[in-house]
């Protein structure tokens, strides 16, 4: 199967503008994100979904240096611009990641590729109900499980926030969720504020590698370090309403 990533940027964050091309131990953060989605197994590509926006031009222009294909759709209609990506580069599946998760694990987002392969799942994801740290989501849809919800999504948040039509819809859509070993939650490693992004550098400055590490090396750190954890704990996630 023609799994393609899609990874959605803009610079326009409301809490944060231009966290996307935030720096993190000498590289941008969407560049962190691509290189360890790049990692996932399973795929066939690796995409950035941006704006039409001219302030979007830099998220472009960094999508060149970092050899990454990029594709331009609607600002505000997010799932738009994923139905729309999705049919350029031929997916028969998307993989979609958001590109403020720096620390996305290449082995647990493959785990849910896995899942939504051999469940013959219409949706797969690791946040159904959240388990991994904020920040490790990833979600799997078939195309055309997109395309239904691209086709009778209505309301402003779903739209905006691409999934949420079809994951309130378990009775229509086979949905498949994939757990941690534990309830890790409570923990924080999504960047939206200056804290968040405090946070995250902090472990990138004690891990960095090339990137080459995963979550449990995260936790580790926080083991050794519990105090890291406090730079953004009081940092609250917008509901998927809030759009």
């Amino acid at each position: 199967m023609n799994v393609v990533a899609i990874i959605q940027a803009r610079m326009g964050s409301s809490r944060l503008p231009g966290k996307v091309l935030s720096d993190i131990e000498g590289q941008s953060m969407l560049r962190r994100v691509v290189d360890r989605v790049r990692r996932v197994p399973g795929l066939s590509e690796v995409v950035v979904a941006t704006t039409e926006a001219p302030l979007d031009e830099a998220i472009v222009e960094e999508c060149g240096r970092i050899h990454a294909p990029v594709f331009r759709g609607s600002e505000n209609d997010v799932l738009d611009r994923y139905y729309a990506a999705s049919l350029a580069h031929h997916a028969e599946a998307v993989l979609r990641i958001t590109s403020d998760c720096p620390l996305v694990d290449p082995d647990e987002s493959g785990r849910v590729v896995d899942a939504f392969l051999s469940e013959s799942a219409d949706f797969a994801a690791n946040d159904l109900k959240p388990t991994y740290p904020i920040g490790l989501g990833t979600e799997v849809v078939s195309a055309a499980a997109l395309e239904v919800a691209w086709r009778r999504a209505t309301k402003d948040y779903e739209r905006t926030h691409v999934m949420p039509y079809i994951i309130r819809r378990p009775e229509r859509f086979h949905l498949v969720n994939v757990e941690a070993p534990a309830d890790y939650g409570d923990l924080r490693w999504t960047v939206d504020t200056n804290e968040d992004l405090a946070f995250v550098r902090a472990i990138y400055a004690r891990l960095d590698r090339g990137g080459h590490f995963g979550w449990r090396e995260v936790l580790g750190v926080l083991d050794r370090e519990p105090n890291l954890a406090e730079l953004n704990r009081h940092v609250r996630q917008k509901a998927v309403e809030e759009c």
